[in-house]
């Protein structure tokens, strides 16, 4: 199979879909690689060590695009490369389809095969090419929260841990996820009083059993969640439901109850976000505030630590798109249901039914579709 990678075209996106090493696990696999001259530079890999893995650098995304059989991806396409996205082209990487009309029209439009990093699951039903973002990005998640709070950024000028003699900050974690679980460990490691918020009671067990009086949980209602805002001084959208846009559990009623100053961190955003008053932002300008309240919605944030992120990353999906290169994309989707969960477009329809759902279009089951 030949297989591509291309520079993403994401603003301050710094990640890549393939590493050399892993280029060269393909190419000793017997497939061909070509990667978009300058690819891997955001992420620490210049294109002589893709050369010496045995890939071939091509000058430009339209001549990777034009020769590639699968695209290994970061992100999502954006509007650019929709033109670019052939007929029964594989498409591996993270979709977030379900708050993402244009795209899921593009996708299907294009007729496109398009596997997602978000939604495949492993033998124990958890989603294993996700995780490790969720991991970077709840405890990047709390690093910003803490940086934001300082007055110069617009926040209310607290620090995380606090001094002798005076409190700790309070830090809100909605969702006890991995995202969530993460939030909670940096910011107990930062000195912060956590409290953190989720339906699951064993998610909550967990986490006290672990932290002790250091949190507390609280199971997630509307009415709990109304009365712990106004405390808080960092809040943290944590919250997932795979494949389909995330409950707005923050409201814009709830904003004027907050302290001026507090900070939203809406790690959510990329499947539309916790928050009502949440918009996605970019690297370069990540913040913005409503109603006294600093909103942090940067829908990339692990490509800020793109080095670390690109490696994690590839540890995850490297085996799942050798399995797709080895034995034929409905070979390796046959033999793999966790890998058939991953499936959200197939050949012009929607496979997955979250997606399908969050936009009120025909739902074909994955199985069905590639028979």
């Amino acid at each position: 199979m030949k297989v591509g990678t291309v520079k993403e075209i994401k603003k301050h996106e710094y990640r890549v879909g393939l590493t050399p090493k892993m280029a060269e696990a393909f190419k000793n696999h017997g497939h061909t690689v070509f990667v978009e001259k300058g690819a891997g530079e955001g992420s620490g890999f210049p294109d002589d060590l893709y050369v010496k893995a045995g890939a071939k650098i091509l000058p430009g995304a339209q001549e990777v695009w034009g020769q590639s059989d699968m695209i290994y991806k970061v992100k999502e396409p954006l509007e650019a490369e929709y033109g670019l996205i052939r007929q029964n082209q594989i498409l591996y990487t993270y979709m977030h389809l379900a708050p993402d009309r244009p795209q899921t029209d593009a996708l299907v439009k294009a007729k496109c095969i398009g596997v997602a990093f978000e939604t495949i699951k492993d033998k124990k039903g958890q989603l294993p090419c996700l995780k490790p973002m969720s991991q970077i990005a709840g405890r990047l998640a709390v690093q910003e929260g803490a940086k934001y709070l300082e007055k110069p950024f617009g926040g209310e000028g607290v620090l995380l841990s606090g001094v002798p003699g005076v409190p700790h900050a309070e830090v809100v974690v909605l969702g006890a996820g991995i995202v969530g679980a993460n939030a909670v460990k940096t910011a107990v490691g930062f000195g912060a009083h956590v409290t953190v918020v989720d339906i699951n009671l064993d998610r909550l067990e967990y986490l006290e059993d672990i932290y002790g009086s250091k949190i507390s949980t609280l199971y997630s209602t509307p009415e709990n969640i109304a009365e712990i805002l106004p405390k808080a001084d960092v809040v943290i959208g944590a919250v997932l439901i795979p494949g389909s846009s995330t409950p707005k559990l923050l409201k814009k009623s709830h904003l004027p109850t907050m302290k001026k100053g507090s900070v939203i961190v809406d790690v959510a955003i990329d499947q539309g976000g916790s928050a009502e008053t949440s918009r996605v932002t970019y690297h370069d300008s990540p913040v913005y505030t409503v109603d006294g309240v600093v909103h942090y919605a940067v829908g990339n944030m692990p490509g800020a630590v793109s080095n670390t992120s690109t490696l994690a990353l590839g540890n995850a999906t490297l085996g799942y798109g050798l399995a797709i290169a080895d034995l034929g994309v409905e070979g390796a989707l046959k033999k793999d249901g966790g890998l058939l969960e991953g499936l959200n477009v197939y050949k012009g329809a929607i496979t997955y039914k979250g997606v399908a759902e969050a936009h009120k279009l025909a739902y074909t089951p994955a199985l069905d579709a590639i028979k």
